[in-house]
């Protein structure tokens, strides 16, 4: 019974992070920061100010107009990605 405990504990976090995503329309930029790849705090923060003044992403390619941004980026956090 405790492996069993154990197990469906286990499952459950693998779901939380195998599902994770970000909306980089509405995070703030520590979020944006954890959750995206390859994305630390000063692109998240760069991201945050370009929806400021841009307003919100319509598509995810957008983002590569964000200074420090590039496609490879897009591309490799794509599924992490909402914008609604």
């Amino acid at each position: 019974m405790k492996t069993l405990k154990t197990l469906l504990i286990a499952a459950a976090l693998f779901a939380q992070t195998a599902f994770a995503a970000v909306n980089v329309n509405k995070a703030d930029a520590e979020t944006i920061a954890e959750e995206l790849k390859g994305v630390g705090i000063t692109k998240a923060t760069a991201i945050v100010a370009f929806r400021e003044q841009n307003g919100p992403f319509k598509t995810v390619e957008e983002l590569t107009q964000v200074k420090g941004i590039g496609l490879k980026t897009v591309e490799k956090n794509r599924e992490e990605i909402l914008l609604k």
